[in-house]
């Protein structure tokens, strides 16, 4: 597991590409038959990857939580992007198909990700924070969640949000989940921008084909910053800066929250033509 710390406005202010990548950008979430895991202080969220392909993956606890498990105090958010694949909590095997949410809450012991072909293994997106309560396990397939279209070909932001993990769908105690699937021909995505103060977000792009890259915005309203991010990498918001993206063909994202409140429309929008 690795651990990243804050960085103030200020820092971020004068950091070169290096050191915001360093920073913000997580490359290698995402390896076969291992479970890798970046520890944000940025409300101390967990940010992981999981691809099970010659057998299942545990999730083990790390000494740095000093937690007896995982989950001890501990609750998770599982999208699938790949295969089929099964995660199993407490004995509960669930199946997962690709676009899946899964959430697990605190105090269960043991959690599994198998894959159901391992020619075509699943890609587990694992979200993790800190949680007081106990909620019941629940599995959302991408029809449970509602899907809406919005934006339009004009615009070239027209797309798909899906919403698994909020206040209207699978309960929590501090986080909220969910993705975005761009149409053919769109490639902007959270444009008009916003922040949210109250709550630190973290994006995991995918379905990027290989020779394209998403042109990842963050930053200050007023003094913007950018990261190119390949398919299956990750991105860490800090609660201050803007979230918005540009790609050279369209793709998908994954977007996960946790801090204050778990409100999905509580967000300050930031006009256009105010960005620098």
């Amino acid at each position: 597991m690795q651990i990243r710390f804050e960085s103030s406005r200020k820092e971020v202010s004068q950091m070169d590409t290096a050191s915001l990548r360093e920073n913000f950008l997580i490359e290698n979430i995402f390896e076969t038959d291992k479970i890798s895991f970046v520890y944000s202080h940025y409300d101390r969220v967990m940010i992981g990857g999981a691809i099970p392909a010659n057998g299942p993956l545990k999730l083990e606890t790390f000494a740095s939580l000093r937690a007896e498990y995982f989950l001890e105090r501990r609750e998770i958010g599982i999208i699938n992007i790949g295969g089929d694949g099964q995660v199993i909590a407490d004995g509960e095997t669930i199946n997962i198909s690709k676009l899946g949410c899964v959430y697990v809450g605190k105090g269960t012991k043991e959690v599994t990700f198998t894959s159901i072909d391992s020619a075509n293994p699943a890609a587990f997106y694992l979200l993790s924070s800190p949680a007081h309560h106990t909620h019941p396990t629940r599995h959302f397939s991408k029809e449970d969640a509602t899907p809406v279209t919005v934006g339009s070909m004009e615009t070239s932001n027209h797309r798909t949000i899906y919403k698994y993990i909020h206040l209207d769908g699978i309960q929590s105690c501090q986080l909220v989940m969910g993705l975005t699937v761009l149409q053919t021909g769109s490639v902007w995505n959270t444009m008009p921008s916003h922040v949210h103060d109250r709550r630190m977000e973290a994006y995991c792009y995918f379905d990027v084909p290989a020779e394209q890259r998403v042109l990842h915005l963050m930053g200050e309203p007023s003094e913007t910053r950018h990261l190119w991010v390949a398919n299956r990498q990750a991105i860490i918001s800090p609660p201050w800066s803007v979230h918005s993206g540009c790609g050279t063909s369209n793709y998908s994202f994954i977007w996960g929250m946790a801090g204050e409140n778990k409100d999905y429309t509580d967000m300050d929008p930031v006009l256009i033509g105010d960005l620098r």
